[in-house]
C-alpha cells in the first residue's frame, strides 16, 4: 500500500503520496483540471524556478527572509532550473484561477526540495513554507505573467535561430538560381518573366521581415510587474524587495527586465502577449505562402509546373508507386493553421480580462508557447529537409517561358500595346510562340528580339523600355 502524508488547507485535508514533493494545492489542481493531458512546459518550470530564486535573494537582502531559508530555496531553485524534479510539476497547464495552481505547484516543490536539503521531512512546512517563505512578497498575479514572459523570451530565441537558418538557405538558393529565367505568375496566370533566384530572394526577404517583427514584439516582454503583487499596489512586498527584484531577476536571466511604470496597468492588461502572438502569426502565414509556392512550382513532376524539385523525403502513397509528396511544405502549412488558431484564442483571452486581473493567462501561455515551439520546429525542418535540397529544372523553366504569351509584355515598348495584344491572342489561338509570330510577321529582327527578350532586359528595372534600333 502506498505510503501517504496528510496535508491541510482551509478547504480541508488530503492524503499526499509520502514521497511527493508537491503538496495539497497541487493535488487539488490535478483533480480539478485534467484538461489537456499535458504538464507545464519545461521552460515555464525553469522560469518559475529562476524567478523564485531571484525573489528569495531579494527578500533576504530586504531582511524579511532569513539567509538560511533563502539559501535553501535558491539551492532548490537551481536544481529545478537544471532539470531536476520536473516530474513533480503535476498540474495541467490549462486551469482556472489565473495560474494560481502553477504558482503553488512551484512553491510546494521548491519548499519541499529546500526542506529535504535542510535535513527535514517532506511536508514539514515549519522549516520552509510554500506561501510564507517561497512566495514571500509575491502573488500569482505578478509571478505567473512574469514567468510567462521569461518563457516566451527563451522560446523566441530558438525561433529566431531557426528563422536565420531558413533565411540563409533561401539566400543561397537565390544565388544558385539567379540566372534561371522562368515565367512569373499573377492570379496563377502567366504574367511576365522573372528569375528563379529573384523569387527565392523575395522569400528570404519575407523571412527576414518576419524575424524583425518577432524581435520587435518580444521587447514588450521585458517589462514586468514583479513587486505589484495582487493587483499592482504592491501589498505585502517589502520596499527594498520592491526596488531590487527586477535588477536581481535580470542578472539571473541575463536579460534587461524593467519594472512597469504603471503596475496596475501591467497587472490588468496582458496585451503584450497579443502583440507577440500577432508577430508569430504574421511570420507563420508568410512562411505558409512560401510553402504554397514551392508546392506549386514542384507540382507534377510531369503534369504540373515541374520548375523545381523538392528533395524526396518519404514515399508519398500507400497505393501509387513512385509518388512523392511535398510533405515538408505541407507540414509548414499545417503549423501555420495552428498558429493562426492559437492567435485567435490569445486575442479572445486578452480581451476577456476583467477589472484588476486577466484570469485567462493559462490558455494564453498554452497557445503562445505551442505556437512558438511548433513554428520553430517547422522552420527547422523547412530549412534542412526542404529548402537546402531544392534543385531547379532549367530546361522546364525555359520551355514554359517560351510557350507562354507572357513575354509579349516585354514587346509593348517596341510594337505597342494593341499589336502586342493581337499577337497574344493569335499565339493562343494557333498554339505557336510569340517569338515565332514576331519573326514571321517581320515586326522585329532576330537580333532585336534577342536583345529585348534577354534576362537583363526582362527582369531588371531601368533596363527594359523602348530603345531605338
Amino acid at each position: 500500500m502506498e505510503q501517504t502524508r496528510i496535508e491541510r488547507d482551509f478547504i480541508g485535508e488530503k492524503e499526499i503520496p509520502a514521497d511527493a514533493y508537491y503538496g495539497i494545492q497541487s493535488l487539488r489542481a490535478l483533480e480539478n483540471f485534467s484538461i489537456t493531458g499535458n504538464r507545464m512546459h519545461s521552460e515555464m518550470i525553469r522560469s518559475l524556478a529562476i524567478l523564485k530564486k531571484a525573489c528569495a535573494v531579494a527578500n533576504a537582502r530586504a531582511g524579511v527572509l532569513d539567509w538560511e531559508r533563502a539559501d535553501a530555496i535558491t539551492w532548490a531553485c537551481d536544481r529545478i532550473a537544471e532539470g531536476e524534479y520536473h516530474h513533480q510539476f503535476i498540474v495541467d497547464p490549462m486551469q482556472g484561477g489565473a495560474g494560481t495552481s502553477m504558482n503553488m505547484n512551484a512553491n510546494e516543490v521548491i519548499a519541499n526540495v529546500a526542506i529535504v536539503h535542510l535535513g527535514g521531512q517532506l511536508g514539514d512546512y515549519t522549516i520552509v513554507h510554500p506561501n510564507d517563505h517561497v512566495n514571500c512578497g509575491q502573488s500569482t498575479n505578478d509571478v505567473i505573467p512574469t514567468a510567462g514572459k521569461m518563457t516566451a523570451l527563451v522560446l523566441i530565441r530558438q525561433l529566431e535561430k531557426e528563422l536565420i537558418l531558413l533565411r540563409t538557405e533561401l539566400d543561397r538558393k537565390a544565388v544558385e538560381f539567379d540566372s534561371i529565367l522562368k515565367m512569373g505568375r499573377t492570379q496563377l496566370q502567366d504574367a511576365v518573366p522573372v528569375r528563379l533566384g529573384q523569387e527565392f530572394r523575395a522569400y528570404a526577404t519575407s523571412v527576414s521581415r518576419g524575424l524583425e517583427r518577432v524581435r520587435h514584439a518580444s521587447h514588450e516582454l521585458l517589462t514586468i510587474n514583479m513587486g505589484g503583487t495582487a493587483i499592482g499596489t504592491g501589498l505585502n512586498a517589502d520596499d527594498t524587495y520592491f526596488h531590487s527584484i527586477t535588477e536581481i531577476l535580470s542578472y539571473h536571466m541575463d536579460a534587461s527586465f524593467s519594472q512597469a511604470r504603471d503596475l496596475i496597468d501591467a497587472t490588468q492588461n496582458v496585451d503584450c502577449f497579443a502583440a507577440v502572438s500577432s508577430a508569430v502569426r504574421n511570420c507563420a502565414i508568410a512562411l505558409s505562402k512560401i510553402a504554397n509556392d514551392l508546392r506549386l512550382m514542384s507540382s507534377g513532376p510531369r503534369a504540373g509546373f515541374g520548375e523545381i524539385n523538392l528533395p524526396a523525403r518519404q514515399n508519398g502513397s500507400s497505393i501509387m508507386p513512385g509518388k512523392v509528396n511535398p510533405v515538408i511544405p505541407e507540414v509548414v502549412n499545417q503549423v501555420a493553421f495552428r498558429v493562426v488558431g492559437n492567435d485567435v484564442t490569445i486575442s479572445m483571452a486578452v480581451e476577456a480580462g476583467q477589472m484588476e486581473l486577466n484570469a485567462f493567462e493559462p490558455v494564453i501561455f498554452c497557445c503562445l508557447f505551442q505556437s512558438i515551439d511548433q513554428l520553430a520546429h517547422a522552420v527547422h525542418t523547412f530549412a534542412v529537409n526542404c529548402v537546402e535540397g531544392i534543385t531547379a529544372n532549367e530546361d522546364r523553366c525555359e520551355e514554359l517561358l517560351e510557350s507562354s504569351v507572357g513575354i509579349v509584355t516585354a514587346l509593348c515598348p517596341y510594337i505597342g500595346y494593341t499589336k502586342a495584344a493581337a499577337l497574344a491572342k493569335e499565339a493562343l489561338a494557333k498554339g505557336v510562340s510569340i517569338r515565332k509570330l514576331v519573326l514571321s510577321q517581320g515586326l522585329l529582327t532576330t537580333q532585336q528580339l534577342e536583345s529585348i527578350l534577354n534576362v537583363d532586359s526582362m527582369t531588371r528595372p531601368g533596363i527594359s523600355g523602348k530603345v531605338p534600333f
